[in-house]
């Protein structure tokens, strides 16, 4: 009998996380299976074969993505010639909607099978686009719990997996020494600030120097950023070379929120691992203006933080393009810091998430992708 094969696409550093732990799990129920993807150096690492670098997939942005549409128009041409030459027995997409969804369409047109894992946040905006997902998606798998009920309006039945950062947090704990990472970055005994502004240029650009400027008086923490191996030293060392109280460290993420007192994050995946540490924080979100202009208009939910969004409320401060300043920053970093009963309040609902998400999710959809297929 022949190898089944999956034609695996994500475009997101959160997406090749995700990626991964699904290969390795697909891989240990059959080694025997035929993987080709679109993804990062995580997923390389499992085995298949790659065929797209996400470094070369990162457009944010209304404005950004109409600036390299020919690129992207590019992209698109390959990956169905591609996906045509491996006949796979069906396609796994996850997330990244802009171009999934527009190959999750091609491929149903051409009798492929197609999974999605982790929807298009089209709760948030563009609920339109549920009609195309039930019409080209065969089965569909979320990992926050509103999104069963989201489904349910339009009589789409998914399947909730659970959440799959709560086992790759899980799978952290169980290795990790905290002594051994503060030696090797060479920490001193003051508690940690952590900064994560993101994993694309444009994010990282826009919003580090503003975290930096917030946090260069903060006498009594020391600043550690999360630099991400898509952009080397040299790159870091130029936006933060007026920073005296700020280093960076490369793919140490979770080490380092490990051990932080306190973090600033960039809005999206980052600030709900953040919270599963347990780590109070501040959410930032500065995009171009004419692009977040757009998005006010068609985004349909409260909150742009998913820690607010699966809990209801605003439990951490989310500071959105003009309000997303030094100042503003720095003033919600104090009020962590010194306020003991606000912080406790924060940490207490954080401690809750955990029981709301469940874990599990790389095996459950690897068991089903595998009696589907």
């Amino acid at each position: 009998m022949a190898s089944k094969r999956l034609y695996i696409i994500t475009g997101e550093a959160s997406g090749d996380l995700h990626g991964a732990n699904l290969m390795n799990e697909l891989y240990a129920q059959n080694k025997d299976l035929k993987i080709r993807f679109w993804g990062g150096d995580r997923m390389n690492s499992e085995g298949g074969e790659c065929v797209k670098n996400i470094k070369e997939l990162s457009f944010m942005g209304f404005i950004e993505v109409l600036l390299n549409l020919r690129t992207i128009l590019g992209l698109l041409k390959f990956c169905k010639k591609d996906i045509e030459v491996f006949k796979p027995d069906a396609l796994v997409l996850i997330d990244y909607p802009g171009f999934n969804l527009r190959i999750a369409e091609w491929a149903h047109s051409k009798g492929i099978k197609v999974f999605y894992y982790i929807s298009p946040q089209i709760w948030a905006w563009k609920q339109g686009r549920v009609h195309k997902i039930k019409k080209v998606v065969h089965k569909m798998y979320v990992i926050l719990p509103f999104e069963k009920e989201f489904y349910k309006k339009f009589n789409y039945p998914v399947d909730f997996v659970g959440h799959p950062l709560i086992d790759e947090i899980e799978r952290f704990r169980s290795r990790k020494s905290n002594e051994l990472f503060k030696e090797t970055i060479s920490l001193d005994e003051r508690p940690v600030i952590a900064v994560l502004p993101g994993s694309r240029d444009q994010e990282i650009k826009r919003k580090l120097p503003i975290m930096l400027e917030a946090l260069k008086d903060i006498e009594s923490h020391q600043v550690v950023i999360a630099g991400v191996s898509n952009y080397d030293r040299d790159y870091y060392a130029e936006i933060i070379r007026n920073s005296n109280n700020a280093r960076v460290v490369f793919n140490k993420t979770y080490d380092l929120l490990n051990i932080a007192d306190i973090a600033v994050v960039t809005s999206g995946t980052a600030t709900l691992e953040t919270a599963l540490f347990g780590i109070p924080l501040v959410v930032c979100y500065r995009g171009s203006e004419i692009s977040y202009q757009i998005a006010k208009r068609l985004v349909k939910v409260n909150f742009i933080s998913l820690v607010n969004l699966i809990m209801g409320e605003e439990v951490v401060k989310e500071l959105i393009q003009k309000e997303c300043s030094a100042y503003n920053i720095r003033s919600e970093v104090h009020r962590i810091l010194n306020d003991s009963e606000y912080r406790a309040r924060i940490v207490s609902q954080l401690n809750m998430l955990e029981d709301r998400l469940g874990g599990g999710a790389s095996k459950k959809v690897a068991q089903s992708l595998l009696t589907n297929i």
